[in-house]
């Protein structure tokens, strides 16, 4: 039994949020019957976005409806407030809030008191002040990014079908991607794979017709996969025309107009940002330590270093790797967060009952990555798989790690039937201005504003 009544508040509904707070439910259940715990997740989103299917989404393997998973649904036993928590004052133990309704309320901020505090707000994009890359560029760290760049690809590629003038058609069909990593090549792969396939439906764009442009700032991409898996990447990407350029850099994108550092231009729509992430603006409007770099000062067993009763994993957090020299972090990436947010709730309900609490030490077992279908890159376990194995075990990996059961059977049924039949080729982009047709009809813009796009996305 805990000791005294406990209000734990977690802030994040990502990987480690919604993953600590399911493990808090199935460790303290007989305490929350009682009524003695009462856990409060705060998510600026009523559901978890299981990112490593984002670039599956973004081609059309998966609907994106399952790619998140409700937050209302696995955590029946919490309290699910959507906002953003602007600041906390942990000597004080408040959070400061906002929701959905805190705007038209006109009663300002809330505030909510807890006994033990749980940070997971996770990371957002790093993005650089590149001239013309606010106005132009496109993350992928959300599925409304993901859908939105499917959608906005198709359109590319409707726009270079009726053009009659050339430039405009090479712009449309050029698509530059920045940044080497997971994101950057697993979406490149995906929807170059999707491009490829639907011009098959238009009579005047051919795959050829297609610029696709990674640009990596070092030496190698996807490093967690290893170096020889990395040149083997390079080599499949290229075989398939997609020109890989390392030690380069985006200078600008200002103007639709990529330059890069090697001097290169290119006339482009679409230019596609994953260079990275920084630590959630949220930990500089705390009173906990954090590094050098932003991120919260953490011991092995998951508490805020020097501080009581606040936790931290994740993105946000600086977890020392104990099976590595002394220093070494654990690295912020989905398999550590997910294997972190159990300890964490182990931890927490440890703490709450007075035992002794469990030291996270996970050794990497590696990484898998998907270039398109039926194409892959695996390091498992000292194993190099390439091709259709490692695209396999990919699938494999990740539906054994998405949450519940409902969501395994669902993803497993849309693989099974996108295998079955042919792949969908329909831009949704409307959905992106649902009232923009509307507006129109309604007289509330000219048919003739240069601004207005009813049907597009870009």
């Amino acid at each position: 039994m805990v000791k005294e009544r406990a209000r734990i508040l977690i802030v994040g509904g990502g990987y480690v949020g919604m993953y600590t707070a399911l493990r808090l439910q199935q460790k303290l259940k007989p305490e929350l019957k009682r009524g003695e715990v009462e856990i409060t997740v705060v998510s600026p989103d009523p559901y978890m976005t299981y990112q490593p299917f984002l670039p599956e989404a973004a081609a059309g393997s998966i609907s994106p409806r399952h790619v998140v998973v409700p937050l209302r649904r696995v955590l029946d036993q919490c309290r699910i407030v959507i906002g953003e928590v602007q600041s906390i004052d942990h000597a004080k133990r408040t959070a400061t809030l906002s929701t959905l309704a805190t705007e038209e309320e006109g009663a300002g901020a809330a505030q909510i008191t807890y006994d033990e505090l749980v940070l997971a707000p996770g990371s957002i994009s790093r993005a650089l002040p590149i001239p013309g890359l606010a106005d132009y560029a496109i993350g992928f760290k959300t599925v409304e990014e993901a859908i939105g760049l499917r959608n906005h690809v198709i359109e590319q590629m409707d726009i270079a079908s009726s053009t009659r003038d050339p430039a405009i058609r090479d712009a449309a069909l050029t698509f530059v991607f920045v940044g080497g990593g997971y994101a950057g090549v697993e979406a490149l792969g995906e929807l170059e794979d999707m491009a490829r396939y639907t011009a098959r439906y238009y009579h005047n764009v051919q795959p050829e017709d297609m610029k696709w442009i990674l640009v990596e700032a070092s030496n190698r991409i996807l490093p967690e996969v290893g170096e020889e898996m990395g040149k083997y990447t390079i080599t499949q990407l290229r075989r398939r025309n997609i020109d890989v350029r390392l030690e380069t850099r985006l200078d600008s994108c200002a103007d639709r107009i990529a330059v890069l550092s090697d001097g290169a231009r290119f006339p482009t729509r679409t230019v596609v940002w994953t260079a990275g992430v920084k630590p959630h603006p949220l930990l500089a409007a705390t009173d906990l330590p954090r590094n050098g770099r932003g991120r919260l000062k953490c011991t092995a067993q998951l508490t805020v270093d020097g501080v009581t009763h606040a936790w931290a994993a994740g993105d946000a957090a600086a977890v020392p790797d104990v099976t590595a020299e002394p220093g070494k972090e654990t690295a912020p990436n989905a398999q550590h967060a997910l294997r972190q947010a159990k300890v964490l709730g182990d931890n927490i309900a440890h703490s709450l009952r007075g035992e002794a609490l469990e030291t996270y030490s996970h050794k990497y077992v590696g990484s898998v990555a998907s270039l398109g279908l039926h194409k892959g890159v695996a390091h498992v376990y000292g194993r190099k798989l390439k091709g259709y194995p490692a695209w396999f075990m990919h699938r494999v990996y990740h539906l054994s790690r998405v949450p519940t059961f409902n969501r395994k059977a669902r993803v497993l049924a849309e693989w099974t039937l996108a295998g079955l039949f042919k792949r969908e080729i329909v831009s949704l982009g409307s959905l992106e201005h649902p009232r923009a047709e509307f507006e129109l009809a309604a007289g509330g813009k000219h048919p003739l504003d240069p601004k207005l796009d009813p049907k597009g996305s870009s």
